[in-house]
């Protein structure tokens, strides 16, 4: 019997299987792998996924009320294929997206052309928190301010694509996403050598070359650095795995200087050595305590003051987040018809802006139909599933958003995909989401699929690792025939 066979149906668009049963064609070739192992041998392989992962250290942080816990990186054997040709329009649409929000940055810092011609509403950006008057008047190399971005797909019940969200500020699961291609390569060896699955591991080149791309100097070789907040933050892992697959140093704020040239230096055992470029992983509020918050241990400072002066390239620049407001985010479609005179080739998803008095009181009338997003929080904290909500819960936000409309962004609930799951003694279908990362320096980037994040309990549309999601491999299948 094939594997495929009862697998439940619904109302939500599947990855991998159609109605009839039947895999669709990005899927065929690796369900022909499923049906020669079998569900026994899929829950062998999948005991050995873990026990790799536990050998290769892949873990992740939660922050919690009773303190940082460590827990390893949850993955589940069964990737999601999407076919080369479809995935191409997505990379073209993740493009022009971050190019024309490039643009809008550095608008903003300069002309504010686009609110004085009222395309976005003027008092949008200067109540954003992540807006950085300290960056004004900059002009950046290739007009490269987010030049990493993790952008959040999800598809409908048609199985169309939607930006969920834009993650410019410190955009994290990369390391994730290729270290779920190594586990998945390991532990299904047979299906690499017989299905064209497009590469992803040129990735850390690309973002080398990206970061070399956004160096002051004309080096070929600049000296670049990650800078992080260090050992207790969330993504430490990733900040160590990307530092180490680029071949560059992993440094925290204390490992840098910068001198009364503006300039900036790293200390090691050689002296002072001069740094053209920083990743940074730390927060705008954190990375000067000269310009930013005093209290902040974690910066350099000074760093400020070396950007301004042009000797030093920071990804992303300070200030950028201001386009990662979620109440920014309904503008979006806007900006690129303003900046680049094109349609927006990927949609958002509608959004209600609690700030605007109809929006809210549609909001607060329908709240138990609607997703209820904070402006400025990431990792799925402070969300509302309206329809998952509590009645203590509905009006605990009630009076959130009438305290600080603002801070409040609403959606509909969509009918997101799913994608067969590995559970107890079968593949069950559960909900998806997909985040690609998009590098923009000299040139643009966009990764071969993404981190697929799933839902791993029965019907819950929350796919945050942070809050009990899991993950899997993505694979960008070629077509012999397209």
């Amino acid at each position: 019997m094939k594997i495929q066979n009862n697998y439940p149906h619904h109302a939500f668009f599947d990855e991998a299987i159609s109605s009839e049963e039947t895999p669709r064609d990005a899927s065929k070739e690796l369900f022909d792998h499923l049906n020669n192992m079998g569900i026994d041998e899929l829950k062998e392989r999948q005991k050995t996924a873990e026990k790799t992962i536990a050998q290769m250290g892949i873990s992740f942080t939660v922050y919690s009320d009773k303190g940082n816990i460590d827990r390893l990186w949850p993955f589940d054997l069964i990737p999601r294929a999407i076919e080369a040709s479809e995935w191409e329009k997505v990379s073209l649409g993740l493009k022009q997206r971050l190019k024309a929000l490039n643009l809008f940055i550095e608008d903003i810092y300069n002309d504010q052309n686009i609110l004085k011609d009222e395309v976005v509403p003027e008092e949008i950006i200067l109540s954003s928190k992540d807006y950085r008057p300290e960056s004004r008047g900059m002009k950046l190399k290739h007009q490269a301010w987010a030049c990493i971005c993790g952008s959040d797909l999800v598809r409908d019940h048609k199985g169309e694509f939607y930006v969920l969200e834009d993650n410019l500020r410190v955009p994290s699961g990369v390391s994730y996403m290729l270290e779920n291609r190594s586990v998945s390569k390991l532990t299904m060896p047979e299906a690499f050598q017989d299905i064209n699955i497009q590469p992803m591991h040129q990735y850390p080149y690309e973002l080398l070359k990206m970061l070399r791309s956004i160096s002051p100097t004309d080096s070929e070789d600049p000296e670049i650095v990650v800078l992080t907040p260090g050992v207790f933050n969330s993504a430490y892992y990733e900040h160590a795995y990307l530092a180490h697959e680029m071949g560059v140093e992993l440094v925290e704020g204390s490992d840098l200087v910068v001198d009364e040239n503006d300039c900036v230096y790293m200390r090691n055992i050689d002296g002072l050595q001069k740094v053209d470029v920083i990743y940074r992983r730390i927060d705008d509020a954190f990375i000067d305590p000269e310009v930013f918050r005093e209290d902040s241990t974690l910066g350099v400072p000074g760093l400020m003051r070396a950007w301004r002066a042009g000797n030093v390239g920071i990804a992303n620049a300070p200030g950028c987040g201001v386009a990662d407001d979620k109440v920014l985010y309904a503008y979006v479609p806007d900006i690129i018809r303003y900046y680049l005179a094109e349609e927006p080739l990927i949609s958002n998803v509608p959004t209600y802006l609690c700030s605007k008095e109809s929006d809210c009181e549609y909001v607060l009338e329908n709240l138990n139909e609607l997703v209820v997003k904070p402006a400025n929080e990431s990792g799925g904290y402070g969300l509302l599933i309206g329809p998952k909500a509590s009645q203590d819960e509905l009006d605990t936000f009630k009076e959130l958003i009438r305290e600080d409309p603002r801070n409040y962004v609403a959606q509909p609930t969509l009918n997101i995909s799913t994608v067969p799951t590995l559970c107890d003694e079968a593949l069950e279908p559960r909900h998806v989401d997909l985040r690609p990362f998009i590098l923009h320096g000299e040139q643009s980037y966009v990764t071969s699929g993404g981190l697929t994040r799933v839902a791993l309990v029965k019907g819950s549309l929350v796919v945050n690792s942070s809050q009990g999601g899991g993950s899997k491999d993505t694979w960008i299948i070629e077509l012999e025939d397209k």
